[in-house]
């Protein structure tokens, strides 16, 4: 990766070169800004969920919308079912990363019974990976701890203040998609699911349980930038099978794989000449490009725009690829 400070020393040479570089670069910028304002793109109001990764794409398609089609993006901070509520008012056209919420297309989706104020928007590239996890320093000095099966030998090890004399397990932000109480329940399993709040509380609760060799157990997901430097390893469950989550109350299997998908404001969406839907609806990118973002971000600590803009800089190719 190149660094900020790398590239700040290529923009002051290219400032200091000769007028033809700098006349060049002023053609370029004009030709970008005309061929934005050619474009035919209205408002996008993009939801953005809690988590970084999330964040991630959300700017990316936010700030390209911007400066190549000329759109006004809106962000607004919101929670996933409450994303899902303001299709219907027109506050909310872009939900850019869904992690699968039937119950939600239930209500919102035509073809499931729902409103018809929402759609499926196709995959956004991503692959998402739901598991529970340990430390990699516990998986390694106690292997069996990785099935299940072996939790509640060591549900004391996992014991702590907020856990009422069980095992805790590392909950998240309530808000996300889990199923963890009812598998602790329904396996018999000794744990109490303890929230951590949100994404940046569970991930500096992993890695300090790292670098401190802490017995800890939580729900955490792919993509990710923390596997990059904590390898977390999953602990078996009994394997995801077709309906196996349809009762929340009865669930007693793992997270299945997700294709992570776009969902989009059915009225928004109909808008068929407008540029900014056609791009929204075409992007596509990896989980490895994801979170390099997400990481400029958490780690580098770069605004989400900037973060986007590095990126996007970085990658003028698959840009030119979601325009054509």
């Amino acid at each position: 990766m190149t660094s900020a400070a790398a590239v700040a020393a290529v923009a002051l040479a290219t400032a200091a070169c000769g007028s033809g570089d700098i006349d060049a670069q002023t053609e370029s910028n004009k030709a970008q800004a005309s061929s934005a304002a050619s474009k035919n793109c209205g408002t996008i109001n993009m939801a953005v969920n809690p988590w970084v990764s999330y964040e991630a794409s959300a700017y990316v398609v936010g700030e390209v919308a911007k400066s190549r089609l000329g759109c006004t993006v809106t962000y607004k901070d919101l929670k996933e079912d409450v994303s899902w509520q303001g299709f219907g008012t027109g506050e909310v056209d872009v939900v850019i990363e869904d992690w699968g919420h039937p119950d939600l297309e239930k209500k919102f989706f035509a073809d499931k019974g729902g409103d018809g104020s929402a759609i499926d928007g196709g995959p956004n590239g991503n692959k998402g990976i739901i598991h529970w996890y340990v430390p990699p320093w516990l998986a390694k000095e106690n292997p069996d701890v990785l099935d299940y099966k072996n939790l509640n030998k060591y549900a004391d090890k996992f014991k702590t203040s907020e856990s009422g004399g069980k095992g805790q397990f590392l909950g998240s932000d309530p808000s996300y998609v889990q199923f963890d109480e009812a598998i602790i329940k329904n396996l018999g399993l000794n744990f109490k699911v303890v929230f951590s709040g949100g994404e940046a509380a569970s991930l500096e609760a992993f890695k300090k349980a790292e670098a401190n060799k802490e017995w800890l157990i939580g729900y955490f997901w792919e993509p990710q930038y923390l596997f990059a430097d904590v390898p977390l390893q999953a602990v078996k469950l009994p394997p995801y099978t077709e309906g196996c989550q349809d009762d929340p109350a009865k669930v007693a299997c793992d997270y299945p794989d997700t294709v992570l998908k776009k969902i989009l404001s059915t009225k928004w969406a109909a808008q068929t000449d407008d540029d900014g839907v056609a791009f929204v609806k075409k992007f596509q990118w990896s989980n490895e490009d994801q979170n390099t973002v997400a990481k400029y971000i958490a780690v580098d600590k770069m605004s989400p725009e900037d973060a986007a803009k590095k990126w996007i800089e970085e990658n003028k190719d698959k840009v030119d690829a979601w325009l054509t």
